[in-house]
């Protein structure tokens, strides 16, 4: 199954849809098979007196609250309408994550493929259940939780009205950036046993190794942050990929994905024709009489494997020679 990778706009656009235009472009350019921005309105989502995340403090820098940064970062009904459109008019997915009932509203009109639900949301209820009433495919971001509260979630969303096979799990990690040590790949091993339709991975960490290596893992989904520019004012540029970073990211889960195959072991086409070559047959190492017995003295293996099998080889010792062999020639019966 083809791995599904999603470019996270996220806010990156900085609040302009020109330039969340220009992202789509350079996104699906990439290989991206979805874009993803966040629907939201900052007097929904954040309190007034709400502090910014340590991250966000680090790349925004200034006394702004986090109402102020995020009301910055809004879209309009709108804009959302035209970035939707963008998306159909140059055939890349669009999706986008609700942080309030509203803009699950609003989103239903768009015919998204997945509801996506960001980590931050695992715990809203409400939230929950009217993304799991839309009963469409989802999939649920697991970043700041336990394994008991990534089920409680799924048993929300089933109870709204979606199936459990219809959910996907990411496994994620909300530090921006995340550090190696901290990602814990592993993790997807556990959500897998929740019964939902698959696993995937929601990716902040710098570079592509991580999300290349949750391919190589299974991850049915991969999601990572895009940016035109990493050093763009804004909470996420720095750890978002740029075009040609996440063009190469997705090259490689690309032959990652072809790279896994299936379970069977078996020889493929590409090397059936290397067989005879690289293997080796029994083959008399000095001249043979007919009648003399055949002992490790007057046998070997060589190359070619077009005779008999070096597998053979107790079962023939002992046995006479049934004709007179020359040094190297294969041994047969």
């Amino acid at each position: 199954m083809k791995t599904i990778v999603i470019a996270e706009i996220g806010v990156n656009h900085g609040g302009d849809p020109e330039t969340g235009r220009r992202m789509i472009t350079a996104a699906r350019e990439a290989g991206a098979d979805y874009v993803k921005f966040q629907t939201f309105k900052a007097e929904r989502l954040v309190c007034r007196s709400a502090r910014r995340a340590e991250y966000q403090e680090r790349n925004c820098g200034g006394s702004e609250s986090q109402f102020e940064m995020l009301r910055r970062l809004e879209l309009s009904e709108e804009q959302f309408a035209e970035l939707a459109d963008e998306c159909s008019r140059q055939g890349i997915g669009f999706l986008s994550s609700p942080f309030d009932i509203e803009s699950v509203a609003l989103l239903s009109h768009f015919n998204m493929d997945y509801w996506k639900i960001p980590s931050g949301e695992i715990t809203n209820l409400p939230l929950l259940e009217a993304v799991g009433a839309q009963r469409g495919r989802v999939i649920l971001s697991t970043g700041m939780s336990t394994i008991d509260e990534v089920e409680a979630a799924v048993r929300i969303l089933e109870q709204a009205g979606t199936p459990r096979k219809e959910i996907i799990l990411l496994h994620c990690n909300t530090q921006y950036p995340t550090p190696a040590e901290d990602v814990n790949l592993r993790a997807m091993e556990s959500l897998a046993t929740l019964g939902c339709g698959s696993v995937g991975f929601s990716d902040h960490t710098i570079g592509t190794a991580v999300p290349v290596a949750a391919a190589a893992l299974g991850a049915s989904v991969i999601e990572k942050h895009f940016t035109l520019d990493k050093n763009e004012a804004g909470p996420d540029h720095r750890a978002s990929a740029d075009p040609e970073e996440f063009a190469s990211m997705v090259r490689d889960i690309r032959i990652v994905g072809q790279a896994l195959g299936s379970p069977e072991k078996h020889v493929t086409d590409s090397e059936s024709g290397n067989v005879e070559v690289a293997r080796k047959s029994i083959v008399a190492s000095r001249p043979i009489r007919k009648g003399e017995p055949l002992t490790p003295e007057n046998l070997t293996t060589k190359r070619p494997g077009n005779g008999m099998s070096p597998m053979m080889w107790h079962q023939i010792m002992n046995r006479p020679a049934p004709r007179d062999f020359s040094a190297d020639e294969p041994i047969s019966f």
